[in-house]
């Protein structure tokens, strides 16, 4: 039995096992004993993850996929989980009373989205290992100053020790993607900011929202105090500050 890709899904299978068990290797495994992969398809990551003698889950959306996995594992719940529901409605804090790492072959059409879900859940999700289109991957490790510096690297970075581990080649891949890919971890380094996690978000978004512009008149929608109007921050753009000057941006936003 296989299952064919299925472009709606976003579908690209890994076929390289070196590169599966690299990315599976990828995990440090510190501080948590289970792992949640996202979209096995036909389980190349999955293999490796279960020679782990980790406990190991999987969340799968297509139906062919889960029929093959249960084949493949005789439908043992025991040996492996598998969550029959799209991830992105997955209630986590129910299903999970551990921490634990997230790992997968991300369907590019909703890997950002994966990723702002792991920040709501960032309490519980101490590493992230993913392969992602190599364009968001480097988005997401970009430091300020680089032009691919954004809201979602911000986001990320605030909370998440971001490395680029390396680059996977088209043709690794059944169809193969028009475009490479990228894999990188995430290892968590806090969870608090001393701000509210809501107003850093809405002045980060607010600050990329017209990135051209200065901070001053981007961020003018959200009323900046009259007492800190000369403050440097706001005559520079928001690719030029770092995730910390965010934070104290957010301070004096609220101050």
């Amino acid at each position: 039995m296989s299952v064919r890709a299925k472009k709606h899904l976003g579908q690209h299978f890994l076929n390289d096992k070196n590169i599966a068990e690299q990315i599976v290797n990828s995990l440090t495994w510190e501080n948590y004993h289970q792992v949640l992969e996202i979209g096995p398809g036909m389980g190349v990551l999955t293999e490796f993850l279960l020679e782990q003698k980790r406990n190991v889950s999987v969340v799968e959306i297509d139906r062919d996929s889960i029929a093959y996995l249960k084949e493949k594992y005789n439908g043992i719940k025991e040996v492996l989980p598998i969550y029959e529901e799209d991830f992105l409605k997955m209630d986590l804090a129910s299903e999970f009373k551990e921490d634990l790492a997230v790992v997968g072959n991300f369907p590019y059409n909703i890997s950002s989205q994966i990723l702002f879900k792991v920040i709501d859940h960032k309490d519980m999700v101490p590493e992230v290992v993913g392969m992602f289109q190599k364009e968001v991957a480097e988005r997401v490790a970009a430091p300020h100053g680089n032009k691919t510096y954004g809201v979602i690297s911000v986001l990320i970075q605030a909370y998440y020790k971001v490395e680029y581990l390396f680059t996977v080649h088209e043709h690794v891949f059944t169809p193969p993607p028009k475009v490479k890919s990228g894999v990188i971890r995430l290892n968590r380094f806090r969870q608090d900011l001393e701000v509210n996690d809501k107003k850093f978000k809405q002045v980060v978004k607010a600050g990329f929202s017209q990135r051209r512009k200065t901070l001053r008149n981007a961020l003018k929608q959200l009323g900046i105090p009259e007492s800190q109007k000369d403050h440097k921050f706001f005559s520079m753009r928001a690719e030029q500050l770092s995730v910390e000057d965010f934070i104290e941006l957010t301070k004096i936003m609220t101050g």
